[in-house]
């Protein structure tokens, strides 16, 4: 694909994570190993306006950041398909990837656009094509915590990455105490938990920490966790439910299992003026600094994590649905278009509202809907 000119993107309300599915017409159980159901107060209702094209049972995996999202989506779209049958599995960013790399599904969901040797890869399963990466929602990526006593905490990039590299190891550490002089900090010790699996959320996390804190961070940012020591839970619900439970925890998350859980959240000191909250909206206000680097009808985005602009949360994602431009299987492609249409549809960006996610931009959900159009 000839490399496509760098287009600098002004989006509205882009938040964070979205559908990682992969489909396949073949049956297999539903085990979801992310664990946690949809939390939040999204709009559960039949969807409307859509082409219900192809039947059968498909099988999703992918990105637990946007399980979520997903839960409502395939509700809401099954409402209104009867004859098409969804069931996703939460198994993170890397599993989706590699059983799409694989052969095995139709789409793969992840929190990271493919790497150039994954879209290599991609050509022997999408003949004539390859993968792309298709961006659904975004948002912000929570820290969240659980200290008794601290109901207002802030952190900056330097201290979060030393606290995840286990060389802040108090709450009452004076790094902390400094970011925070008015909370009563315990002297207690930091309980940091970390995702077991390959996750597109670690990916993002730590090319935040990288380009935010580069001295206080020596590791390549990846989907696998690289620091040794910590505590590690699988998927977004895992680690959201250990820092629900654990005195002294802090972990990251999609902002949609704080949310569902009530856990606090870290608001971010990144230079600007006051420390910013996680927020869809916040997030969008950082995403809208995002550039389109993928080629031809990829739509990858690169983020800027380092933004100081006020009210910006620049610790965000964004969720891609990943599937083949064109050589697709037959058999799976139009319940594949139909679902995705509706995804990225006005309505089935405006009911993830509820749930702490944002809508894409109309800019980008146009060019998202078009290339979905054009699969085969």
């Amino acid at each position: 694909m000839k490399l496509q000119r760098k287009n600098r993107l002004r989006a509205v309300a882009f938040g964070a994570i979205a559908v990682s599915g992969a489909l396949v017409l073949t049956a297999c159980g539903s085990d979801d190993n992310s664990g946690g159901g949809s939390g939040g107060s999204g709009s559960s209702k039949a969807a409307s306006n859509v082409k219900c094209d192809g039947k059968g049972q498909l099988l999703a995996s992918g990105s637990s950041a946007q399980k979520n999202a997903m839960d409502l989506w395939v509700k809401n779209f099954m409402a209104a398909c009867k004859d098409i049958q969804i069931n996703y599995k939460a198994t993170g960013s890397g599993a989706g990837i590699q059983e799409f790399l694989q052969g095995k599904t139709a789409f793969a969901g992840s929190d990271s656009p493919l790497k150039p040797e994954e879209v290599a890869k991609s050509k022997d399963v999408v003949k004539g094509g390859q993968g792309i990466n298709l961006p659904m929602v975004g948002g912000p990526i929570a820290i969240g915590y659980n200290v008794p006593g601290v109901d207002n905490l802030v952190l900056d990039a330097d201290t979060l990455a030393k606290i995840f590299d286990g060389k802040i190891e108090k709450w009452n550490d004076e790094a902390i105490a400094k970011l925070n002089k008015d909370a009563k900090l315990p002297d207690l010790k930091i309980q940091a938990f970390h995702r077991s699996d390959e996750s597109g959320t670690t990916d993002n996390f730590t090319k935040y920490l990288k380009a935010a804190a580069d001295k206080s961070w020596p590791y390549a940012p990846a989907k696998a966790w690289a620091p040794k020591g910590g505590q590690a839970a699988d998927g977004s619900a895992g680690v959201s439910s250990q820092v629900k439970q654990t005195s002294g925890a802090i972990s990251y998350f999609e902002l949609s299992y704080a949310t569902a859980s009530s856990i606090k959240t870290v608001k971010l000191n990144t230079g600007a003026s006051a420390p910013v909250e996680a927020s869809s909206d916040n997030a969008s206000k950082a995403i809208a600094e995002a550039k389109i680097t993928g080629q031809g009808k990829d739509l990858a985005l690169k983020l800027n994590y380092t933004t100081k602009a006020e009210g910006a949360y620049p610790l965000t994602l964004v969720t891609y649905e990943i599937v083949g431009d064109k050589g697709n299987k037959a058999e799976t492609l139009p319940a594949t278009k139909s679902f995705l249409t509706y995804v990225a549809s006005e309505e089935g960006q405006s009911v993830l509202k509820g749930l702490g996610y944002a809508p894409l931009p109309a800019e980008i959900a146009k060019k998202v809907r078009e290339n979905v159009a054009s699969l085969s």
